[in-house]
Order: structure tokens, then C-alpha cells, then sequence
């Protein structure tokens, strides 16, 4: 009978863990790989210093499908989102990425809208139209004019979301606006880090990160 118990309880207490909330970091409800990326990535937040700390791998985002280390919060209605981005280190592959996104699930060929920076300075406005879509170039892209742009802000009204980027200490300027009709919501709204390298683990610290909902 003690043994029967003591399973019981066993059971009980494994079935609470699979059911506990994934533990919040910063001012979002979970950090996680999407896509299975070959080496696993991780999202931390330093309370102190209110910097978070992404770590990625991933071979890309672009194509049917994406690898990629997330850090999220899943928000309705318009929103504007702000963050300072910096990658640590010289990094291996120039078109290793790290920025905001909008997602319309965690399926890795979801439809989605993002503002990145490269690790080539390359700052871009970029999406996927619908789920399972390879995304098109330029098509799918809006390029801003600023180079190593290290504040990064998406600011969605509707169905409309808005990209501006700033050099370090400079002010927002606007690199365009684009429609997506199928990112309705409520949606996946956070930051990311893909290596564009599936053999290695890229990093970068994101300051000053703001989420207004309205």
C-alpha cells in the first residue's frame, strides 16, 4: 500500500511540473528556440543592470522556415515596441541577425513581420506574407539607409506596423511602413537572435527595452 502511495504522489508531482508557468524574464513570458535549432539558445535578464542577454543559433530566418532563440510576450491590439541592440563580439557570419519580432505563432513557418539589424550593419524591415511562404528579395524587405543602427523600434496601429532605427545617441527616423493583413491577434511580440550559422551560438546584449501597448 506505501508503494502505491508513494507512485501516486510520484505521478501527482510530475504531472504539477508539466502544468507550472514558464518562468518570466524581464518584462516577458518565456524565452525559447524555435525551429530546433541545432545548438540551444538561451534569454536572460539582469535585474541590476535591466539588460537582457540573448544567445542564438539558428541557420536563418528566410525561405519556408526558421531557426531562431526567442524571447516573448504574446500581446492584443496596437503597440509600440523600442530597444537598444548591440551583438558581443565580432561574430562569424555577417548576416547573423537580432531584433524585434511579431509572429503569428511559434510554428517555425509562421507568418511574421521583423526589424532587424545584421552583423554586417545591415538594418532591415522584413516578412513572411503566410505560413509555409519562402520569403522574397526585395519583395519581402524594407532597407533602411542607416547603418549599424543600434535602437530598433516596431510600432503597430491596425494592421500597419511601422519601423524606425537610430544610431547610438541619434534620434528615430522612420524606414517605412507595411500591411499585414493575417497579423491580427493577439500575437507573439519580443526580441530574437538567429547566428545565420547552424554549427555556431551568436550573442547580444538589448538595452532600454520598452513594450507600450495602447
Amino acid at each position: 500500500m506505501r508503494t502505491t502511495k508513494l507512485s501516486l504522489l510520484i505521478v501527482i508531482g510530475l504531472l504539477a511540473i508539466g502544468f507550472m508557468p514558464a518562468k518570466r524574464i524581464g518584462i516577458f513570458e518565456q524565452g525559447l528556440d524555435v525551429g530546433k535549432p541545432k545548438l540551444a539558445g538561451s534569454s536572460d535578464y539582469n535585474k541590476k543592470t535591466k539588460e537582457y542577454t540573448l544567445k542564438g543559433s539558428g541557420y536563418n530566418i528566410w525561405f519556408e522556415r526558421d531557426e531562431f532563440q526567442y524571447l516573448f510576450k504574446k500581446i492584443s491590439g496596437d503597440f509600440t515596441v523600442t530597444a537598444d541592440f548591440e551583438f558581443v563580439g565580432t561574430g562569424t557570419d555577417p548576416h547573423r541577425k537580432v531584433g524585434w519580432m511579431v509572429r503569428e505563432s511559434l510554428d517555425d513557418n509562421a507568418a511574421h513581420l521583423s526589424a532587424v539589424a545584421h552583423g554586417d550593419g545591415l538594418t532591415v524591415l522584413q516578412w513572411r506574407v503566410k505560413q509555409g511562404m519562402a520569403m522574397r528579395d526585395p519583395e519581402d524587405e524594407l532597407f533602411s539607409t542607416e547603418k549599424n543602427a543600434y535602437t530598433i523600434q516596431i510600432e503597430r496601429k491596425g494592421n500597419e506596423y511601422t519601423m524606425r532605427v537610430a544610431p547610438k545617441g541619434g534620434a528615430l527616423q522612420t524606414v517605412g511602413s507595411h500591411t499585414m493583413d493575417n497579423l491580427t491577434g493577439p500575437l507573439y511580440v519580443g526580441l530574437y537572435i538567429c547566428s545565420h550559422n547552424p554549427d555556431k551560438v551568436e550573442e547580444a546584449t538589448v538595452r532600454n527595452v520598452q513594450l507600450l501597448q495602447k
